[in-house]
């Protein structure tokens, strides 16, 4: 039986928890790190936004599945993505870079994220995360698309725990999926469940709402 045992997000004016019940607000354009990140995260400053977005929704969703992060840790769990553009605003922002430069030399940081698999490498590179790790493109229902992925994943021991979620430019949320091989974690609903409400399509507020339903007790229609 696969099942959700955590779930974390963030946009750019709060982030939260579902199990934890955690939902804090913070001010525009000052990151909270020290409150998201488990240890020092020294390299954030050269992130993009959608990696330090994807990273602090990743961070989120480990603690509320109950999964200790320590650095040189690793953990046998991947993680799938997916999103609406891709890597298309970064992509944009290096072309033009490369264009002020003269058409000769380009910033290397800005090139690093023209892959949309690249803020979910960033989070599996600072969490240890050694499964499978792959970018779905979007789709019809793509945030049911990784779910199922992972879901699959899991069934087929490729991982003990899966995370899976979207990375937009506005806001990041991920599940963390458990399958039969790991005993860990507090259950907060079964993976048919979690695939109800995403079918819905729902807004980034309405899905939290949710699931914080689902946490306490709310059936699902």
């Amino acid at each position: 039986m696969i099942s959700v045992i955590g779930i974390g997000w963030m946009n750019g004016q709060e982030y939260g928890c579902i199990l934890k019940n955690i939902r804090e607000f913070y001010s525009d354009g000052i990151f909270p790190k020290k409150k998201i990140f488990p240890f020092s995260y020294k390299n954030i400053g050269r992130l993009d936004h959608v990696s330090k977005l994807t990273c602090a929704a990743v961070a989120l969703a480990l603690q509320d599945a109950g999964i200790a992060c320590v650095p040189e840790h690793k953990h046998d769990a991947g993680i799938i993505s997916t999103n609406v553009s891709g890597s298309f605003e970064t992509d944009m922002r290096y072309f033009r870079d490369y264009l002020d430069s003269g058409r000769t030399l380009s910033r290397g940081n800005l090139f690093i994220y023209t892959l949309p698999s690249s803020p979910s490498g960033e989070a599996a590179i600072y969490f240890g995360l050694q499964g499978p790790l792959l970018y779905i493109a979007a789709g019809n229902n793509s945030m049911g698309n990784v779910l199922k992925t992972a879901a699959d994943m899991l069934i087929d021991h490729e991982a003990r725990v899966m995370l899976a979620g979207a990375s937009e430019a506005d806001h990041a949320f991920y599940f963390v999926l458990k399958g039969e091989a790991y005993s860990g974690g507090n259950i907060l609903c079964s993976y048919d469940d979690a695939m109800k409400v995403v079918k819905k399509e729902l807004c980034l507020r309405e899905m939290v709402n949710e699931f914080l339903n689902l946490r306490k007790g709310i059936t699902v229609s």
